[in-house]
């Protein structure tokens, strides 16, 4: 199997914070975006997993030559980006055709089974059951439970199950066919080549689709649902119990990096502290602190600290 990850985008409702780094590698909960996404699908054994890059591309470069136990990855520059479909096109000439394809967007985490793919002879859609549909791109199945049509954004109600953005291609030969369909033909949906238009295509060509489901989809999107994200994943990197330094008060669920240097404080909960950072004499919670921050006589709350 290769592990297909876009990763091109720009981040603009991510300014500042994007200024200088690519939105996979955001912070959260101690560990980057890309780091939660690639970790929580190395059990698949990936063959390969390919990073479609744009903007920022050198510093994801560089960061994953830090990750040697990912095994083997591959960078392609998408240099002109036109959607999510060409991007996922890039990376088809490293995939071969009875290979499976797992495509996961490189800015949501999320909380999913991803083992039974594993055993899985269908093409797979994760989707996450919603209250309101019309913001979303939905997937609507049958009565044998497999996915008949893809609707976006229905003003209408005909499913409740919003595609996330995890997508199991087990008919790689096809999906490459309708791609290649769609860019000949210059086929656009508002102006780009969508994955979903492809996705639709093989459904009419009789490809078979089932819908899994993610127990949590969490955003990355926005400074505000970065920091609620930080607040959910950080019970499962929470090292708050380790730290027993003298004046200072630790509220789970806390992540205090490597070499932080903390004194007559208060931190937590729901804090990430960076590597190197140096808090003193301030009261801190609900907050991303940045490698190498330096945090004194404040009170901060639900804010991002970058420098």
């Amino acid at each position: 199997m290769k592990i297909v990850l876009p990763v091109a985008g720009n981040g603009l409702r991510l300014r500042p914070y994007t200024e200088n780094v690519p939105k996979c590698l955001l912070p959260v909960a101690g560990k980057t975006i890309l780091d939660w996404i690639v970790e929580d699908s190395l059990g698949l054994k990936p063959s390969e997993t390919i990073f479609i890059t744009g903007y920022k591309a050198d510093a994801v470069d560089s960061f994953l030559k830090q990750r040697p136990s990912w095994g083997a990855t591959r960078t392609v520059l998408q240099s002109n980006p036109q959607g999510l479909g060409e991007a996922i096109s890039l990376s088809l000439p490293y995939v071969d055709d009875n290979e499976p394809m797992l495509i996961i967007l490189g800015d949501t985490l999320f909380e999913a089974d991803l083992s039974i793919l594993n055993n899985m002879d269908e093409n797979v859609l994760y989707t996450y059951k919603v209250e309101d549909p019309r913001r979303f791109g939905v997937a609507v199945t049958d009565s044998t439970g497999r996915i008949s049509r893809l609707v976006e954004k229905p003003q209408e109600f005909v499913s409740d199950e919003a595609i996330v953005g995890i997508y199991y291609i087990k008919d790689t030969k096809v999906l490459k066919e309708s791609l290649k369909y769609l860019m000949d033909n210059n086929i656009r949906t508002k102006n780009e080549f969508q994955l979903t238009d492809a996705l639709e295509m093989m459904i009419e060509k009789g490809c078979k689709f089932r819908t899994a489901p993610v127990q949590k989809w969490l955003d990355c999107g926005l400074a505000e649902t970065l920091l609620e994200t930080n607040a959910r994943v950080l019970n499962r990197n929470d090292n708050s119990s380790t730290v027993n330094i003298p004046g200072v008060k630790v509220i789970a669920p806390c992540y205090i990096g490597k070499n932080a240097k903390i004194s007559n404080s208060t931190i937590g909960p729901n804090v990430a502290v960076g590597d190197g950072c140096i808090i003193e004499n301030s009261t801190i919670s609900d907050a991303v602190l940045w490698d190498s921050v330096k945090v004194e006589s404040k009170t901060l709350n639900n804010v991002i600290v970058h420098e």
